[in-house]
């Protein structure tokens, strides 16, 4: 009877985990090595530009950013029961821009860029990176990332490891005013003083946009370059055993286009890669990674 009741309970299981599965990421079918557009009428819009992607570790969160009217916010949905939320704006001003979520590795911070002041008045004209904080009934007002990743340049894009290394762009010290990628540890809560890639990922050309693996194996990010295939690629290096950077290697047509590819993100259960073309966000197997080592 007891091993009667085993082959039973089995399958029951492995149905559950099955329905469960197909609810996360927007009950959407899995792409394969061709990338789709990402839940089309429901995230990705015709008559939108969405950008700036990450979903919580779970995949039952989905934070994004849309540009409106030339004005970038960032919208929010989640999976209750068996259900999907329709997308509400949790970031945005009448002034002010939100764009690039980002949530920190315990997912009790939500990163974005935005180019409000730090005062709460007046104009400011460069972006700095910013956070709230979860609370019982929301999200705290914005916070300042600090100056030791702000600087009165501007920068662009967020994404952590693990231990916390905060990833990002700043053309804060670059040449001809382009973009390039910083790392910055977080030592007892504090973000350290940024060191610059070297220059097997950082050119005197544009660099941003940076999404960094979790355990650090690699970083996507976008990139101007003269070999490039449109107005901006997608460019991936990984790293090496002695802890320095490969030289970055463009994406090729599997994921480029004549576009503008930008906004990267690999879900954190590793399945999937997301990215932005053509002002959709777009979603593919994450094992097409693999054909760039």
């Amino acid at each position: 009877m007891r091993i009667l009741f085993f082959f039973v309970i089995l399958p029951i299981l492995g149905y559950a985990q099955n329905k469960e599965e197909s609810l996360l990421y927007l009950k959407q079918k899995p792409p394969g090595l061709q990338p789709e557009i990402f839940a089309p009428n429901i995230i990705s819009k015709p008559s939108e530009y969405e950008f700036g992607s990450v979903f919580s570790k779970d995949g039952k969160e989905f934070f994004f950013g849309v540009d409106i009217n030339g004005k970038p916010e960032i919208r929010y949905t989640r999976l209750e029961k068996d259900s999907w939320i329709v997308p509400k704006t949790i970031i945005s001003h009448s002034l002010y821009s939100g764009n690039d979520p980002f949530l920190s590795p315990d997912e009790t911070e939500l990163y974005f860029i935005s180019n409000r002041p730090l005062t709460g008045k007046g104009n400011k004209k460069d972006i700095d990176i910013w956070y709230v904080k979860k609370e019982e009934n929301g999200w705290s007002d914005p916070i300042n990332a600090g100056s030791n990743i702000n600087s009165d340049a501007n920068e662009y894009y967020i994404s952590f490891t693990d231990s916390g290394t905060m990833y990002f762009s700043s053309n804060h010290n670059s040449e001809n005013d382009n973009f390039d990628i910083y790392a910055s540890k977080k030592i007892n809560g504090e973000f350290q003083e940024p060191k610059k890639l070297s220059d097997a990922v950082n050119t005197k050309s544009y660099e941003a946009d940076v999404f960094v693996a979790p355990d650090e194996s690699y970083i996507i990010f976008c990139a101007t370059r003269k070999e490039g295939l449109g107005r901006g690629d997608l460019y991936i290096s990984f790293k090496n055993e002695d802890g320095s950077w490969a030289t970055s290697k463009n994406m090729g047509a599997s994921i480029n286009t004549k576009g503008h590819e930008l906004c990267p993100f690999v879900t954190k259960d590793g399945k999937y890669f997301f990215y932005t073309s053509n002002q959709d966000i777009y979603w593919v197997d994450a094992s097409i990674i693999n054909q760039y080592r």
